[in-house]
């Protein structure tokens, strides 16, 4: 029975150091030729692909869904392959989808690694298209998986991680008051003007430039007294540019399918307006303090939130809480909504790295946020033996094996600082223009991956060398 069970187990063994050598094999196979051996990125996802296309499963469906054929335009869609490559190739290069298109044409390396036909490069539309349609959820599951095939590789052990949070900033001018009033009256303009283009006997009156001179006015005007009487002239015109868009509404029936979609957007767009009507109003006129939950910080990216880390400037977009490894991979992502503490961010992340990977860290390390008795005692019951936190207050002690151990955890968490740094300034992820919520934690999830792809490179180049 022993005999048997030991056999089984060198047959686990070789087997996994076979699929390890077969990695590295097919590697050394390709940067022998010149386009690999230059793009050594692209040859580590190129073989990674090949060898694993199970990976194109987790992002089908979505690329799949709601994908109807109009009978208009070339016949042909990218692939799925096609599509994962397309988005890997982008944030490697840090492209936006014009530059993509462009590449097709310009970059052998980008027709090898996309697998298209040189002569028929697909538009930047068709890429937007489809890139954008994949979720956070599934490109969660790709980033666990790309991670799987890092710890099968033995570039990551999940023995010890440290976690840090920062802020990823939203694609909007600075919030006040005025710019808000001033960006909703500009906008109905605008949806007014192109429906009067449909519906010719559509009658509203212009305060376009009333209030533009009104909201110059108030950014050059010091005094408390005369900025609030123009706060109170440009609310009365930002209701009357409220009424207008109401009027227009009414126009609903009876008009063409160009217009209709106008009316409903128009229809959308009231209760924006009236909400920031409302928070200008308290703030500016009544002198009351509106709290930030009930705040609209943008018209245009409605979901930003608002974030103080400590005395430090004031930021406007998301919290992001990042865990990483010995190998300064990112093994967990959490793109967060509200200005959540981060001492209610140490548990959730335990228990993914556990879910995601089946197993439990021996060591963790985090800065003064994280502190907490009850995340203390969380870990221990997770049977972490080292449980480090930067600053401490209180009662609560930091658990290590020795002194020696806690100093080098407080060491290394401070490499964290590095690799999100690394994220902003090499992927392009200090501000996110992709524009919804959705599509805000999908860009930060591809950022991720690609830095991810580019730290594996590294390590496996490190190997063959």
């Amino acid at each position: 029975m022993l005999n048997g069970l030991h056999a089984k187990i060198l047959l686990c063994n070789f087997w996994e150091k076979f699929i390890a050598m077969k990695l590295f094999s097919d590697l050394t196979i390709k940067f022998e030729q010149a386009n690999w051996a230059k793009n050594p990125e692209f040859g580590l996802m190129d073989t990674i692909l090949d060898q694993h296309p199970d990976l194109l499963d987790i992002i089908s469906s979505d690329i799949a869904e709601n994908n109807k054929n109009t009978g208009f335009g070339r016949g042909d869609v990218p692939s799925v392959e096609q599509i994962m490559r397309a988005a890997i190739y982008k944030e490697l290069k840090g492209l936006d989808y014009r530059e993509l298109e462009y590449h097709q044409e310009d970059s052998r390396i980008c027709c090898l690694f996309l697998k298209i036909d040189e002569l028929r490069p697909y538009s930047f539309q068709m890429y937007q298209k489809y890139i954008s349609r994949i979720s956070e959820e599934s490109l969660q599951k790709l980033l666990v998986e790309l991670n799987k095939i890092a710890i099968n590789e033995g570039l990551e052990d999940l023995k010890k991680i440290r976690q840090d949070s920062t802020v990823v900033e939203s694609n909007i001018h600075h919030p006040t008051n005025n710019s808000l009033v001033w960006d909703c009256i500009k906008t109905s303009h605008n949806l007014l003007e192109k429906l009067s283009s449909e519906l010719p006997e559509l009658n509203y009156r212009n305060y376009f430039k009333s209030a533009k001179r009104t909201y110059f006015k108030i950014n050059n005007t010091k005094s408390k007294d005369k900025t609030k009487q123009l706060f109170k002239n440009q609310l009365i015109t930002f209701t009357k540019t409220i009424n207008n868009l109401s009027n227009a509404v009414k126009k609903k029936s009876a008009c063409s399918i160009n217009a209709y979609a106008l009316i409903l957007e128009i229809e959308a767009f009231i209760p924006m307006c009236k909400k920031v009507y409302s928070q200008t109003e308290r703030f500016q006129i009544y002198d009351e303090k509106v709290p930030n939950s009930e705040k609209v910080f943008s018209i245009y990216e409605p979901h930003t939130d608002i974030i103080v880390k400590g005395s430090r400037d004031v930021k406007f977009g998301h919290k992001v809480d990042f865990t990483g490894g010995k190998s300064n991979l990112i093994l967990d992502c959490d793109i967060l909504k509200g200005n959540v503490s981060d001492s209610k961010l140490y548990q959730p992340a335990i228990e993914r790295i556990e879910k995601n990977y089946g197993k439990t860290p021996k060591s963790t390390s985090t800065d003064g946020g994280y502190a907490s008795k009850a995340n203390s005692e969380f870990a221990q019951k997770k049977g972490v033996e080292n449980i480090v936190f930067n600053k401490i207050v209180g009662s609560l002690k930091n658990i290590a094996s020795s002194l020696n151990m806690e100093t080098r955890l407080k060491k290394w968490r401070s490499g964290m600082e590095a690799v999100i740094s690394n994220l902003k300034r090499g992927f392009n992820l200090r501000m996110v223009n992709w524009k919804g919520f959705e599509h805000f934690k999908s860009k930060v999830l591809w950022s991720v991956i690609a830095y991810n792809i580019r730290v594996m490179t590294g390590h496996i180049l490190a190997d063959l060398k």
